[in-house]
């Protein structure tokens, strides 16, 4: 699991760097070999461009763990700056070599340098950087206590410009029961996988295993990977202890994030997939804790 330690900074607008000389002595070099820099031109059209980049470029990770160590994930990445109404395009090649100067492992700590860099190496106001990954964690079966691997999405998105920005979003799955079914019903109660997504800006240090058991505890019942009978009976059971309507869930999954004092910002959703209907049950809360 990794962490991030963050809170949002101030930063100073874009200056050359070592690099940006090398890349102007680069574009000299091309210049006098008769090479153009197309994009270096001036645009007639006079219009900004909010972001423009590069989108889903694979790429590996690296990511701390709880226990001291670490683990890789291949991600998906998006990498994107603004472009001044003045200049004709951007410099696509620049975002793969800011990757390439990180091909020892994209360290999460690291995410708001390579938006500091983007800015300086394109010459841009605004930075922006999206890593999407799965991340496994390693879950004990209830009873039996066997191993087994739960996979979870994450995605680290980052802003830069007068400030820094950071939003960390957990997806977890896990299991609902209905009450009005289980209360109505003879036999039994119709359940189903619920998907819970928060996404959160924190300060300090917050790993991502955090955010998935808080996820995890809003809803009827954990998911687990491997489950001999005894485990079976034993969330079966569990999950028709605990029946949560989606509401139910979405609130219980706002109560915990709510008391979390390192998160200051969050939005949280869950969606349950029905059983017995053809549509889907869905509900969001969202809430701003500086605000208060």
């Amino acid at each position: 699991m990794t962490t991030l330690s963050m809170k949002n900074r101030e930063t100073t607008p874009s200056s050359s760097s070592v690099s940006d000389t090398e890349d102007s002595s680069l574009a000299s070099g091309a210049a006098a070999a008769g090479i153009p820099d197309v994009q270096g031109r001036d645009d007639e059209r006079q219009i900004a461009i909010d972001r423009v980049g590069v989108k889903d470029v694979t790429y590996p990770i690296t990511l701390r763990t709880p226990s001291g160590g670490s683990t890789t994930a291949v991600a998906s990445i998006d990498m994107y700056v603004s472009l001044p109404h003045d200049r004709k395009g951007t410099h696509m090649s620049r975002f793969l070599e800011i990757l390439n100067e990180n091909r020892q492992g994209i360290q999460p700590g690291k995410i708001i340098e390579i938006c500091h860099r983007m800015k300086e190496r394109l010459d841009a106001r605004d930075s922006h950087l999206r890593v999407e990954f799965t991340y496994f964690i390693e879950k004990l079966a209830p009873v039996t206590n066997l191993p087994g691997l739960m996979d979870y999405e994450v995605v680290f998105e980052c802003s830069s410009n007068c400030t820094d920005d950071f939003l960390m979003t957990v997806r977890a799955p896990a299991t609902s029961l209905c009450p009005c079914s289980k209360e109505i019903s003879k036999y039994g109660a119709h359940n189903q996988r619920c998907l819970l997504e928060a996404q959160v800006r924190f300060e300090g240090e917050l790993w991502i295993e955090d955010v998935v058991r808080l996820l995890e505890r809003a809803a009827s019942a954990e998911l687990y990977s491997v489950l001999k009978r005894p485990d079976e009976k034993y969330v079966t059971e569990l999950a028709y202890e605990q029946p949560k309507f989606v509401e139910d869930i979405i609130r219980d999954a706002a109560h915990a994030l709510n008391a979390e004092d390192r998160i200051v910002w969050y939005r949280v959703r869950s969606e349950n997939f029905e059983s017995i209907h053809n549509h889907n049950a869905y509900a969001e809360i969202t809430c701003d804790k500086r605000a208060k």
